[in-house]
């Protein structure tokens, strides 16, 4: 018994013993360094129901043979941003890859505007959640490319333009803003310069921003219903009703980028709406 006990406190003199030697000694720490991090696998989406062509979300287009089967990107050394294949105009393509690929370039879409954009009805919509969420579902047939239900209305059946009615560019200073101006309509493949002189007038290039949005439109053209945001120094216009059928006859458009505007823009397949005064 007494033997026991002196055995257990031994046993914690050791102990303690140990703990001290141990906190006393220097103890050389090894580590991670802090300056080097582990590399980050990156992984793409890609349109992967592609048979021959693949389109990832850099914009990059690539045979569905040469895609990585690690990354699932596409090598950058092919084409980016391509719009083989695409109206520049209308925005619409013959290939599902290219439109997509070509929706990505950042002069083609605007970004900001698309994560803006509902995807459904406004009570119960949600917006994208990436320009790629918006170019590989829009750039998919839907109701805007086919006519009479079952027939596409032209080759260029896949599509990357934002369909609205509205730009929202007028506000309540509107009107003030084109006091003295008279808003005429041009010719078919007319400059607003001479659709203006024809009246004995110039064109205001200052107020093309003011009038390039679909209420204005709307409201001098008959824009069949449908207005699209697009790019060109021919805007706002309207496509004239024998234009060709992938360039949506009738269709209003209006520019997303105001610097585009111009009074000497035209377009043979177009009727500008024109600042005279």
């Amino acid at each position: 018994m007494v033997r026991s006990r002196e055995v257990r406190i031994l046993d914690v003199i050791f102990q303690i013993l140990w703990a001290v030697a141990f906190f006393n000694s220097p103890i050389k720490i090894t580590g991670i360094r802090k300056d080097i991090d582990l590399p980050k696998k990156l992984i793409c989406r890609n349109t992967v129901q592609g048979r021959y062509k693949l389109a990832d979300d850099n914009g990059y287009i690539c045979t569905a043979l040469s895609v990585s089967p690690w990354t699932r990107c596409c090598p950058e050394s092919g084409e980016r941003f391509s719009c083989q294949g695409c109206n520049l105009i209308s925005k619409c393509c013959n290939s599902y890859e290219y439109c997509v690929s070509c929706c990505l370039n950042p002069s083609m879409t605007q970004e900001d505007l698309v994560l803006k954009l509902k995807i459904a009805k406004p009570v119960t919509a949600g917006t994208h959640s990436s320009i790629f969420d918006f170019c590989s579902g829009r750039c998919r047939h839907n109701s805007a490319n086919v006519v009479h239900e079952n027939a596409y209305s032209s080759d260029f059946h896949h599509c990357y333009f934002l369909q609205t009615n509205s730009s929202g560019l007028i506000g309540p200073n509107f009107e003030r803003r084109l006091t003295g101006i008279d808003i005429l309509i041009g010719k078919q493949g007319e400059s607003c310069n001479l659709a203006c002189i024809s009246k004995g007038q110039s064109c205001v290039s200052n107020k093309l921003s003011v009038i390039n949005s679909c209420e204005l439109l709307e409201k001098y053209m008959s824009c069949k219903g449908s207005c699209f945001a697009s790019m060109g120094a021919d805007q706002p216009a309207e496509v004239v009703n024998n234009a060709p059928k992938h360039m949506y006859p009738g269709a209003c458009l209006y520019s997303q980028t105001d610097s585009m505007l111009s009074c000497e823009g035209f377009h043979p397949q177009t009727k500008r709406l024109c600042p005279c005064a």
